[in-house]
């Protein structure tokens, strides 16, 4: 019993006559919600020990080893998952997020990581208040110091950037914030596309087909320079492009996965990923009610409804007994391949098609869950107490008990 309650029952218990009320009435909030702990349960299953990270893939089709190792994954992945444990009230007592941090952290230096990962360290470090390792340090100013390198960078490699160095600004770290004037003029200058909508890269043919995460990090990019800075530019730029998203939102919430940045059409809604609907959708939206975006609330909800069954193929995506989620729904004979999707890409823009969701016969799932994305759900849902209606769903409840110990599927269809 927490000393809250010990004290509580002894006032009860005093000399006004007041009868006693014994401790195991006392029922005191649980610190995090069911959805909170739902993920950090998860992400028990995605840990590699030896490692000290979390998995690049948890395989959810039955097989012995469901672990999938790929270290430079598995290392941005446990960079996003530290900054959504940096929102969470009471994590497992055996989580050492400084060494986690500074180990994961050091391998950026190692491993063949994309700038986004270095991004994501600046961020995770910022809200942990945690310190960033000399070496990275020192590699991170490099190449935001030489521009030229900057022509390589992807939406997700300046978003993550920018957010980071706005983080570690705010933390009191004003050694990067030298930097932020500049990567924001470079998203203003090469990302902004006509429709509102934001380009994927700042040259070339690739830059106008732009994903879903394209928009999330950098509308959150700007929100959080627009934020800190007081630039009224970058806070509409992040609105433009949210108000956008809501408009091109399906029918049942599902959040597109492709556009044609240039036009604002969706070019293909597939795959559609959990994580947009429960993580990065609800992180991206928290900005937009801030700040007054009609309809964000309501399309946060219907995106996370998505998950909870209200989809086209009429079921959860969630794995209950592993407390997991299933990572996407897919077009049929584009698991193992992304040729078809990037060719049906190209001939849409060109014959203006694209946005219409298919055929339920021909949509599956992929039977994969990514730690990152338990991350987000960590960071979108950590603080937030005003939407019980998905972080207190019974669906992130545990799961009945069968007779020998093994847990009830509660209507969850694996294959």
């Amino acid at each position: 019993m927490t000393e809250f309650a010990m004290v509580l029952a002894m006032m009860i218990s005093s000399n006004s006559g007041v009868k006693f009320i014994a401790p195991a009435a006392i029922k005191v909030p649980a610190p995090n919600s069911p959805l909170v702990n739902y993920a950090l349960k998860g992400l028990e299953r995605c840990w590699l020990p030896s490692e000290r990270r979390w998995s690049h893939i948890y395989h959810l089709d039955g097989r012995a080893s469901p672990n999938e190792s790929l270290p430079q994954s598995d290392v941005f992945y446990t960079l996003n998952v530290l900054l959504g444990m940096s929102r969470v009230t009471e994590l497992p007592a055996d989580i050492d997020l400084p060494d986690i941090f500074y180990r994961n952290a050091m391998s950026l230096t190692a491993l063949p990581v994309r700038k986004y990962a270095f991004g994501m360290a600046l961020w995770a470090a910022a809200e942990l208040r945690l310190p960033i390792p000399e070496q990275v340090r020192r590699e991170l100013r490099a190449v935001l110091s030489d521009q030229s390198q900057w022509q390589a960078f992807r939406a997700q490699d300046l978003g993550m950037l920018l957010t980071g160095v706005i983080a570690q600004a705010r933390a009191g770290e004003k050694e990067w914030l030298c930097f932020a004037g500049p990567l924001y003029r470079f998203l203003k200058e090469r990302f902004q596309g006509e429709s509102g909508l934001f380009l994927d890269a700042p040259s070339g043919f690739r830059r106008r087909f732009a994903s879903f995460a394209t928009q999330t990090y950098l509308s959150i990019a700007c929100y959080q320079y627009g934020e800190f800075t007081g630039d009224a530019s970058a806070l509409i730029m992040a609105d433009t492009c949210v108000r956008d998203l809501i408009a091109l939102q399906g029918p049942q919430g599902e959040w597109p996965w492709f556009f044609d940045a240039m036009s604002g059409r969706i070019l293909d809604f597939y795959e559609i990923y959990s994580v947009h609907q429960y993580g990065m959708a609800p992180a991206l939206l928290e900005w937009a009610e801030r700040f007054g975006r009609r309809g964000a609330r309501d399309a946060l909800v219907r995106g996370f409804n998505w998950v909870l069954g209200h989809n086209q193929l009429g079921r959860t995506m969630l794995v209950p007994e592993l407390n997991l989620t299933i990572r996407s729904q897919v077009r049929k004979g584009e698991l193992m391949t992304k040729a078809p999707r990037v060719l049906r890409a190209i001939k849409n823009v060109w014959l203006e098609n694209g946005g219409q969701l298919i055929d339920s016969a021909n949509v599956g799932v992929r039977l994969e869950c990514r730690s990152y994305e338990l991350g987000w759900i960590l960071w979108s849902f950590g603080r937030r107490t005003d939407l019980r209606d998905l972080s207190h769903n019974v669906a992130f409840e545990q799961p009945a008990c069968l007779p020998g110990g093994e847990p009830q599927r509660n209507g969850t269809r694996i294959g």
